[in-house]
């Protein structure tokens, strides 16, 4: 178990599910924490609560990952109260009501593309100004959230969002291979079937029990097997891996 003491995580969605997740255990492990939220401030806050009860230091911090504005404002905050970001978990990220692709609306595929990727992009250049030592920084780690609908595609779903979580993975070899000599290390987590409240966010809120027996495992996973996936590949002890994607997802 590493120790994270002198690491400032940056979690987008940090208020719940598998960002929450990750947010509590960064704290245990001693690192400062800047929760990311975009409407309930109540899940936030009540993050940060256990964050500083473990005896480390977190903020919550609004802002809508698929604006810029937002975006810039969120970093800023992180930089003056907690210090210079050294970790981005870059996981905000939505879903829509499942279904095929021809029934899906010109809006509902920009609003999952504006966060989901877009956003993404807009987060980890923000990280890349704060932590390249070509921006006088001193390095750090990006950890993407993509998903098993990327490989799996999604069909029948959200081919939409499984579309969004490829870009994810295009981004993680690519940025990994721009800035591994400027001190950063860029790598992905697949979760699979997680369970998480996002699910009812797609009209499914049992979807991960109903899924389990297709999953080798025969259980759906946890966020904080997630979580432990994300810390690894932020810590130093992954010091020698940038451009990899690991797959939590219990073999599916």
């Amino acid at each position: 178990m590493s120790d994270l003491s002198n690491s400032v995580f940056l979690i987008t969605g940090g208020s719940r599910g598998i960002g929450a997740a990750t947010a509590r255990l960064a704290g245990k492990r001693g690192a400062k924490v800047c929760v990311n939220f975009v409407a309930n401030r109540s899940a936030a806050e009540a993050v940060v609560a256990d964050i500083r009860a473990s005896g480390s230091e977190a903020i919550a911090a609004q802002g809508d990952m698929a604006k810029e504005e937002d975006i810039l404002r969120v970093f800023a905050e992180c930089a003056e109260q907690l210090g210079s970001p050294t970790v981005l978990i870059n996981n905000a990220g939505i879903i829509d009501i499942e279904g095929r692709l021809d029934e899906f609306t010109a809006d509902r595929i920009a609003r999952i593309i504006d966060l989901n990727v877009t956003g993404a992009i807009l987060c980890a250049r923000e990280a890349v100004k704060h932590m390249s030592t070509r921006h006088s920084g001193n390095g750090g780690s990006i950890v993407n959230i993509s998903s098993m609908a990327a490989p799996l595609g999604g069909s029948s779903t959200y081919v939409d969002y499984a579309a969004s979580k490829g870009a994810i993975d295009t981004l993680t070899v690519g940025l990994s291979r721009e800035v591994a000599r400027e001190g950063i290390r860029v790598n992905g987590v697949r979760p699979g079937v997680i369970d998480t409240d996002i699910h009812a966010s797609g009209g499914n809120p049992n979807r991960a029990t109903d899924l389990a027996d297709t999953v080798p495992m025969g259980r759906p996973g946890t966020a904080e097997e997630v979580a432990e996936a994300i810390l690894w590949l932020a810590s130093d002890a992954a010091s020698y891996v940038t451009g990899s994607t690991i797959n939590v997802s219990g073999g599916r």
